[in-house]
């Protein structure tokens, strides 16, 4: 017994002996070691474009902290890689209808990266009771003119949710002067960056220091405006085919109450998610309407879901 244990320890010893040997010889120089860097995957700093802008209104990119802040942004959503393919995809089925609305407002294209900062193109809903691709709150839904309650919620009606989020806008540009203190406001409140501007005495948003998420938010809104209009020059690669594209829809008016939208939705060769899908402001499987009001609902055009 004790021979064979004899033995085998020193096969043991004979192996260790081969492994560090090894070990020593295939550890790599300097030379392939940069060659497998090479080969791999990368990952690479940035720079830091000189003359980045919100809707037309120029970054101060000499200041050393602001240049800090935008290259943080720029970095973590380039390497966020999954993130912001799924932004690009979905930037295909939502800027269409959300760009020309813009327009009709006056407000300025760069807006519709806010909406991709707020809720990632979803119909999200965030702790504070905001909704919607727009995240709107309750109050200011129903100020502007949005039905919102347990059986409908036009917060999640993406065209009417658009002209809310314009109004809002147009109103905080009045208030505070600029374009980019505007979107500041869309995030902290009109009131609250007036009241910040006033106790820290400055006039702009980037001479004010703030709270994580505002103090953030332009950049956030930048780093993603740049990089969904460069793909290539962050590493994005895709087909245009790769991209999600809106199902064809036409609208069905109802002015009674639907008690069964189930049913509903039958009566168009669909069913009752699908109809949800493109009508995701009915929150409930049925419609009240006691006051007889005039909806439209979308319908997807035949095909599409057989």
């Amino acid at each position: 017994m004790k021979t064979v244990q004899k033995a085998l320890a020193f096969v043991g010893l004979l192996s260790l002996c081969y492994l560090f040997t090894n070990a020593f010889q295939d550890a790599p120089t300097d030379e392939n070691f940069e060659k497998k860097l090479i080969n791999d995957y990368n990952v690479y700093a940035l720079q830091v474009p000189g003359n980045l802008n919100f809707a037309g209104e120029a970054m101060p990119l000499k200041n050393p902290d602001i240049l800090e802040r935008m290259d943080r942004e720029l970095l973590v959503n380039t390497y966020w890689q999954s993130n912001g393919l799924l932004m690009f995809k979905r930037a295909k089925k939502y800027f269409p209808i959300i760009e020309p609305i813009l327009a009709k407002y006056g407000i300025p294209e760069d807006f519709k990266y806010l909406a991709v900062i707020e809720s990632g193109l979803t119909n999200a809903v965030s702790p504070a009771g905001a909704r919607g691709v727009w995240q709107i709150m309750p109050v200011t839904g129903k100020e502007n003119g949005l039905e919102v309650n347990k059986n409908v919620d036009e917060r999640y009606n993406l065209e009417k949710a658009t002209e809310v989020a314009c109004k809002y806008l147009l109103k905080s540009k009045k208030s505070l002067g600029s374009w980019t203190l505007a979107a500041a406001a869309y995030n902290a409140g009109t009131a609250g960056v007036s009241r910040r501007l006033r106790e820290q005495k400055v006039n702009g948003y980037y001479d004010l220091l703030l709270g994580e998420e505002t103090g953030r938010y332009l950049f956030r809104i930048v780093a993603l405006k740049e990089i969904l209009s460069n793909a290539s020059k962050y590493g994005f690669n895709f087909r245009d085919k790769d991209l999600y594209s809106n199902v064809p829809t036409y609208k069905v008016e109802v002015d009674t109450a639907v008690t069964d939208l189930s049913k509903f939705a039958q009566q168009f060769e669909i069913n009752y998610k699908v109809l949800k899908i493109h009508n995701p402001w009915l929150r409930e499987p049925h419609l009240n309407n006691k006051s007889r009001k005039l909806y439209h609902i979308e319908i997807p055009k035949e095909g599409y879901y057989n």
